[in-house]
């Protein structure tokens, strides 16, 4: 079979590749923002963007006593503004040449599909469906920065970006840059002054310095990577002069946890160290770190409710679930530290909905028929939810 038949047989996988041909890099998504709007007057979606262009859809609850739910995905993918050509390898869904988009594309056609689907549902009791589409979320996540959250009334929130069918993770790492920078002002010449036991060479005590500094797992709980500190980088002098005594240095960490105690310990324990050396090295040399949130973590819930229901309907219908936590971040991060339009906290879980390989690269393919075992998922999800509330 090649791609053009699939298209015209599923319309879930035409709806797919429809997006992925429209090239959409970060915060040049304009055209695939109207597509989007285009297809939801068509089929008689309520839609419409806030300022920033980002994309809200409601259908409507068809029972006033139920709560809805909210689908969340973002429009940008990584790659520039050139053709996108799908192209159908066995049931593997690929791109010539590029990045295929399928993040997060896949998301957005499944959430798209589903809502035009349950408009025609009439016999289902339901609380209503709202849909999310974010720009630039790859580059700097500034369309869920400028979300109107005030706009959503869902608690809960399915964000449809993760990479494998079947994965519900229930919690996501932090990011902390982490920034050290060391002044052993003296300095001198390599020769005359080498001598000298108050002119340190900032290389060489940055080198010291960060063999104190923890690297890499601090902390694993049930074999997954909670917390962890990677060096970014070390500067200091040049490679290609040796007779100076280096006066400065900098050094680079990134933190990631997904647990806030732990996080906490482990920059208590960096600060100590540096102001061990300080004391060390006082009126010689002197180090300053600093610690700046990029991207707040998205901690476990204690609201179990959604990741059982989704492992029991995942298991029900032939998916084998798989309820974690992810080293990274996502939007999911930005929905944990929000309230919706009532005041409520959400409850936000990165849903995976199709398995998608090779992410970012111009290997990326999305496996179609796990897309469309993942609106399967989804309607099933979605019943079960709203069948709970009765």
């Amino acid at each position: 079979m090649d791609l053009s038949t699939l298209r015209k047989e599923n319309e879930l996988i035409d709806l797919f590749c429809s997006l992925a041909e429209i090239p959409s890099p970060s915060r040049k998504e304009e055209k695939v923002l109207d597509w989007i709007c285009e297809y939801c007057k068509q089929n008689n979606l309520d839609c419409e963007q806030d300022e920033y262009k980002n994309i809200y859809i409601k259908v409507p609850p068809t029972d006033n006593s139920k709560e809805p739910i909210l689908l969340s995905s973002h429009v940008d993918v990584i790659g520039d503004d050139s053709t996108v050509i799908p192209y159908l390898d066995g049931d593997l869904i690929k791109a010539q040449g590029r990045t295929l988009g399928a993040d997060d594309k896949a998301g957005v056609a499944n959430a798209l599909y589903f809502a035009k689907y349950l408009t025609k549902r009439t016999d289902l009791k339901h609380g209503g469906l709202e849909i999310h589409f974010t720009r630039d979320e790859e580059d700097g996540m500034t369309g869920i920065k400028n979300t109107d959250f005030n706009k959503i009334k869902s608690k809960y929130v399915l964000v449809l970006d993760s990479d494998a069918l079947g994965q519900c993770l229930v919690a996501g790492a932090s990011y902390v840059m982490v920034d050290l920078k060391l002044s052993a002002p003296k300095g001198g010449h390599s020769g005359n002054d080498i001598a000298d036991p108050t002119r340190k060479n900032a290389a060489k005590l940055i080198a010291d310095l960060v063999s104190e500094l923890p690297q890499g797992v601090f902390y694993i709980e049930d074999g997954k990577v909670i917390t962890s500190c990677n060096l970014g980088g070390i500067i200091s002098g040049d490679v290609k002069v040796t007779n100076v005594i280096n006066t400065d240095a900098h050094a680079t960490y990134s933190i990631r946890s997904s647990n806030k105690k732990k996080e906490d310990e482990l920059i208590d324990k960096m600060q100590s160290i540096v102001d061990n050396f300080n004391d060390k090295y006082k009126d010689i040399a002197n180090a300053e770190i600093a610690f700046t949130v990029k991207m707040p973590m998205f901690e476990k819930n204690e609201d179990e409710y959604l990741p059982i229901l989704f492992e029991t309907v995942a298991r029900k219908i032939g998916i084998t679930p798989e309820i974690s936590s992810f080293h990274a971040g996502a939007e999911t991060h930005i929905y944990a530290n929000k309230t919706n339009a009532n005041g409520e906290k959400f409850s936000p879980y990165l849903i995976g909905l199709a398995t998608v390989c090779n992410m970012h690269s111009a290997r990326e393919y999305v496996d179609y028929k796990t897309m469309i075992k993942g609106q399967e998922l989804l309607k099933e999800f979605f019943e079960a939810y709203n069948r709970d509330s009765d």
